[in-house]
């Protein structure tokens, strides 16, 4: 396939899935291996890391406001009830250091299970059901509605979940920290915009981190040449427009239709990507 076509696609697949719970790492490593890419070819592996940065972008400028806003009611909250410690900002810096963690400490099995399509096949058919059993139970008795009401128990809560995701490609960051929240008493829309937030610090670091290792000395991956950088380009460009647009559309979706075709659409894909997978095993 065209490197051109094949930059486009996979920036599509990235803008698409990186925000909805189904997991954009597992539906990137999919589609390159559907689409002939190995799945250890060092440019492609740099390019699916730098294309999330165009979704890491668009984060800031759709919350522009919302984010403002806690910056300037540090620390009391718009109401005068929050405190240093209690603040969004300071709960956001909380989850997100409880994902870190575990992450780092576990990195070698992380990097190990991304060429594992049977396990993130699982890990989509697994998560899909925990996503309808929660959203069925809790969809409508959040007690959050506003994450300026955010609990530290909530965002510990919420931070040890989502690092499930890297450690189990295929969970979906967005899906764990999403079940997390409804099982801690988020409401779905409340819970939708903490995952969003925690997303910025967290992708930020991983996306930062993962670029530092390639980019080390001696790593020939880092010598790209002027099509690898066209390339990147595209695929950066297409993913922020893509996610911009999917970010805009779930948060007016999730506030009354809830995650369970989320679900189903995990449980689907799930059971089809095992099926695919342990058929080339063989």
């Amino acid at each position: 396939m065209n490197d051109y076509i094949l930059s486009v696609i996979l920036g599509i697949v990235e803008g698409l899935t990186e925000f909805l719970p189904v997991s954009s790492t597992a539906h990137l490593r999919i589609a390159e291996a559907l689409l002939g890419v190995s799945l250890d070819d060092g440019f492609w592996k740099m390019f699916t890391i730098v294309i999330q940065l165009g979704p890491i972008l668009c984060l800031p400028i759709l919350f522009i406001g919302r984010i403002r806003s806690f910056f300037e009611t540090f620390p009391t909250g718009k109401n005068g009830t929050r405190t240093l410690f209690t603040h969004p900002l300071t709960l956001t810096l909380v989850a997100f250091i409880c994902t870190a963690v575990p992450s780092l400490l576990l990195k070698k099995m992380i990097g190990k299970n991304l060429e594992n399509l049977t396990l993130m096949g699982y890990a989509l058919a697994i998560g899909g059901v925990v996503m309808w059993i929660v959203d069925a139970l809790y969809g409508h008795s959040g007690r959050t509605k506003d994450v300026e009401d955010t609990t530290v128990t909530q965002a510990v809560m919420v931070g040890l979940c989502q690092s499930l995701a890297p450690i189990f490609p295929g969970t979906s960051r967005s899906m764990a920290t999403i079940v997390a929240g409804q099982l801690t008493g988020f409401t779905r829309s409340a819970a939708l915009e903490f995952s969003f937030l925690l997303s910025i610090p967290t992708m930020a670091a991983a996306t930062g981190y993962d670029l530092l290792k390639f980019l080390k000395p001696g790593n020939t991956t880092a010598a790209i040449d002027g099509h690898g950088w066209i390339l990147l380009a595209i695929g950066f460009a297409v993913s922020f427009v893509v996610a911009y647009a999917t970010v805009a559309w779930l948060l007016n979706w999730v506030r009354t239709r809830g995650f369970v075709p989320f679900a189903i659409y995990r449980l689907a894909a799930g059971a089809a990507v095992v099926g695919w997978a342990m058929g080339h095993a063989q």
